[in-house]
């Protein structure tokens, strides 16, 4: 006869392995026979889950990309007429305007007789104005290093005619800049221009520039133009800002002040 303690080990023993009854993984932990197919029910829950939510997502975002407020700019330039210029052709004409005088100012040849320029305290300006402007300033000797930066340029769904970009740039002032500057080795300060929102209209019959329009800054927080842009910008970041609050940095009003007071003492009451 067997010993009694024996055939309890061996029954005990069977028992355990008995069909795979318990399995041994990793961390010594157990799993049951129907582990595996309790994983496989997770595993396909979850993965339906996730195809469920990502279907979602993208029903939501193809409503969202549908809402009229988002402007199907293809489809809105799709409208211009036939005679119109092609859209990558009107941004390389933008591009060569620029070019052309290092992105300060233009090719006269490029402008129309009907010609205007403006800015957001500046103009408008006919051509001959515009011209003479441009032409009492010699920026590229007070800033022999300067860098444009232009980007963002596409043409305007609304106005099939115009093209927008965005303009930003940097340099030091080692020129004059008569009659702001006279020093000769100028200030020794750098500038760096807050974002600029410009446009250059086109007449699509003629390629030529009938509009011209820079300097309406986007973040007053950026650079050290204390948020002006054009030669304002320029000056006040130079230390020789022009004497007038339109070449001075925003500053709020007496009147503004005391309207944001009131309306928050109000809020309070309510």
């Amino acid at each position: 006869m067997f010993d009694k303690k024996l055939i309890l080990l061996i029954a005990f023993s069977c028992f355990l392995h008995s069909g795979n009854a318990f399995v041994i993984v990793d961390n010594n932990k157990y799993l049951s026979p129907f582990s595996s197919s309790h994983l496989m029910m997770s595993e396909s829950t979850t993965s339906t889950s996730e195809s469920s939510s990502s279907e979602k997502k993208a029903d939501d975002d193809s409503k969202i990309l549908s809402l009229p407020m988002f402007i199907d700019e293809s489809e809105a330039l799709s409208r211009r007429s036939s005679s119109a210029l092609d859209a990558d052709e009107m941004i390389l004409i933008a591009k060569r305007f620029l070019a052309s005088c290092g992105g300060i100012g233009g090719d006269e040849r490029m402008l129309s007789p009907t010609f205007t320029f403006e800015g957001p305290v500046v103009g408008p300006l006919d051509k001959k104005g515009y011209l003479d402007a441009i032409g009492s300033v010699d920026f590229d000797a007070a800033f022999p290093d300067f860098q444009s930066e232009f980007y963002g340029f596409h043409v305007d769904p609304f106005e099939g005619d115009r093209v927008w970009y965005t303009a930003r740039g940097k340099g030091k002032n080692t020129g004059p800049l008569p009659p702001f500057v006279l020093e000769e080795g100028g200030t020794g300060k750098t500038i760096i221009n807050p974002p600029q929102v410009c446009s250059l209209t086109i007449d699509h019959s003629t390629g030529l520039i009938t509009k011209y329009t820079i300097g309406y800054v986007v973040d007053r927080n950026v650079g050290n133009t204390g948020g002006l842009g054009g030669l304002y910008g320029i000056l006040y970041a130079l230390g020789r800002p022009l004497p007038f609050p339109e070449a001075q940095p925003w500053k709020i009003s007496f009147q503004y002040d005391l309207f944001q007071k009131v309306g928050g003492i109000l809020r309070k009451l309510q």
